[in-house]
């Protein structure tokens, strides 16, 4: 796989990951950047899709900074991979669309979280990789902000994004992969 440059708009993509179409495209009104963040997991896709659903009860991430210092389960938890659409997902997201097994898309829907980050949609996509391994990648559609200081923060954002959102993919592949 040959890995596209760019961070903090890519880490992990592929070229062909970047340039495929994702369900988050057409979310979010006007014009938007997108970000790319991608591993590999040694896990099938049902498996690696399950721990996605885990995102409903908790983010995975830096859990002092984005979950009140609650450690987010290693364990699936049972019903949480019920979904269904309007659902809270990582309690400032709603779930938007899903297809079992194939991927997870979330709008950013909480006052707060829009007037500190604007608007977000998130895919989360899982593919089979044939050799008994799963592609896990988000794209992320940003909505553009407005005047000097607006997108100023953008390139801020994407730093943080990326420091969140790759200790959230390393999390999910090393629980699914320890568990699958």
């Amino acid at each position: 796989m040959e890995a596209v440059m760019g961070i903090p708009l890519v880490w992990g993509a592929t070229d062909a990951e970047v340039r495929a179409g994702y369900p988050c495209d057409g979310v979010l009104p006007g014009p938007r950047s997108s970000w790319y963040r991608a591993v590999t997991v040694r896990a099938g896709v049902s498996c690696v899709f399950r721990w996605l659903c885990q995102l409903r009860v908790a983010p995975y991430s830096y859990d002092l900074l984005d979950n009140m210092g609650r450690r987010s389960p290693r364990r699936l938890t049972p019903g949480a991979g019920e979904l269904a659409i309007g659902q809270r997902v990582m309690t400032i997201f709603e779930l938007v669309s899903f297809e079992t097994d194939r991927h997870l898309t979330l709008k950013l829907t909480d006052p707060r979280g829009l007037r500190l980050f604007g608007g977000f949609a998130v895919s989360y996509t899982v593919a089979d990789t044939g050799r008994g391994t799963t592609r896990l990648v988000a794209k992320l559609a940003v909505g553009e902000r407005n005047g000097l200081l607006g997108r100023a923060r953008t390139p801020l954002l994407a730093w943080g994004d990326l420091l969140m959102m790759r200790k959230q993919l390393l999390t999910l592949r090393d629980l699914a992969e320890s568990h699958g």
